[in-house]
């Protein structure tokens, strides 16, 4: 009876169990928390923004043949521009003693030469002002004890991922600075432009994981969906690659050359598609139409633009039938771009690219892998809704 009289007492005095805690990144060790997270997702909502803008101005400076201008790699010092006659004189001597002055812009003036060299000086500026950002965040929360378990090794992978790509940026400018090239390598490009959509979409994913707290996200992933997860990934692969087609019809100018659908100049495929001149009057392997032949790269680029229009639908249908309302939205954004985005891409073809159409394509393959990722991460993290909703 005592023990009985004891366990009654305990109930009336309102005895609670401990309620159950949060994930680490909540705790209070290390500094973290709700605050912690919000401000690390606003510092990669910075990066985020700075990175879109550098895709924007990358665009654009392949568009206006700009990429070429400065043929020197300096990663500190190129932060001066010229300031002075004296100093523009010497950049514009090294900009002719290159393969594209001397073969194609030979008649290029000074004030010409500044314009096209403001737009490589411009991206390559932005490139520094992204490593700079990244460093002071990260280094900010290291020297502050803020940094949320699990988070250094991910947020110093990116930071290497931007170092990388800033060596590959060279490594695509010195393409066109050798031999008889007037425009850098398309498959160097390619590998630029992909390695910026892969930090991209690595900093995305980690906005959108950082909305919310570990324990909800680790309670959301009881629920996954992991038939559209599985699609979702796969519909990112296919958009990755697209995307990366689409840097080797801006590299050779193949947007330009058929300015016609759904035909190529009235053919389904276009004639001498696997020709590349060697310069002897002869043909180039068979491997470099793949690259260099504008009617093949172009073709390549429109079949897998059907391609992924046709899977993106079946990922919709899938996604659409989600029980959660979340997902359902990410399900109709995410088609909704890629029909614009097909639309963009038939336009800018049939008008011969020009360069606000170019960019806005570009653009619009960054809104659409976004949206992407965002379908992807609500069937890995649905949001739970209420039986009332």
């Amino acid at each position: 009876m005592a023990g009985q009289r004891k366990l009654f007492e305990d109930v009336a005095a309102g005895a609670r169990p401990a309620a159950p805690q949060g994930g680490m990144i909540d705790g209070r060790a290390g500094g973290s928390g709700a605050g912690t997270r919000r401000a690390l997702r606003i510092w990669l909502a910075l990066l985020f923004a700075l990175v879109v803008a550098m895709i924007a101005v990358g665009g654009l400076t392949r568009l206006t043949d700009s990429g070429l201008s400065i043929t020197e790699w300096k990663p500190v010092t190129g932060a001066i521009p010229p300031l002075s006659a004296a100093d523009w004189a010497v950049e514009y001597d090294k900009y002719r003693q290159s393969p594209e002055f001397r073969l194609q812009n030979h008649q290029m003036t000074l004030p010409e030469f500044k314009r096209i060299f403001w737009w490589e000086w411009g991206h390559r500026q932005l490139g520094r002002v992204i490593g700079l950002v990244w460093a002071a965040g990260f280094l900010g929360l290291l020297a502050a004890r803020r940094m949320p378990p699990g988070w250094t090794l991910r947020l110093l992978a990116l930071g290497a991922l931007g170092g990388v790509q800033g060596a590959v940026g060279w490594w695509m400018v010195s393409s066109g600075l050798e031999g008889a090239r007037v425009d850098v390598a398309s498959y160097r490009l390619a590998v630029h432009l992909g390695i910026a959509f892969a930090i991209l979409g690595l900093i995305a994913w980690y906005v959108m994981s950082l909305g919310r707290s570990p324990a909800a996200l680790l309670q959301a992933r009881r629920v996954r969906e992991g038939k559209l997860f599985s699609m979702s990934t796969g519909l990112m692969h296919l958009a990755f690659v697209q995307i990366l087609l689409g840097a080797l019809v801006a590299g050779i100018d193949a947007g330009r050359s058929f300015p016609t659908w759904p035909l190529m100049n009235g053919s389904f495929f276009p004639a001498d598609a696997f020709h590349v001149p060697d310069g002897q009057g002869g043909s180039a392997p068979l491997w470099r139409a793949f690259f260099e032949n504008p009617g093949l790269v172009q073709f390549i680029h429109r079949m897998a633009g059907y391609l992924l229009a046709a899977f993106g639908v079946v990922v919709w249908l899938r996604g659409r039938r989600s029980v959660h309302a979340a997902t359902r939205g990410a399900a109709h954004a995410m088609l909704g771009m890629l029909a614009v985005q097909v639309a963009l891409g038939i336009v800018t073809a049939v008008r011969a690219a020009p360069l606000p159409l170019g960019l806005a394509h570009q653009l619009g393959a960054v809104v659409l892998f976004v949206l992407i990722l965002r379908l992807r991460h609500a069937a890995q993290y649905p949001t739970v809704q209420s039986l009332r909703g």
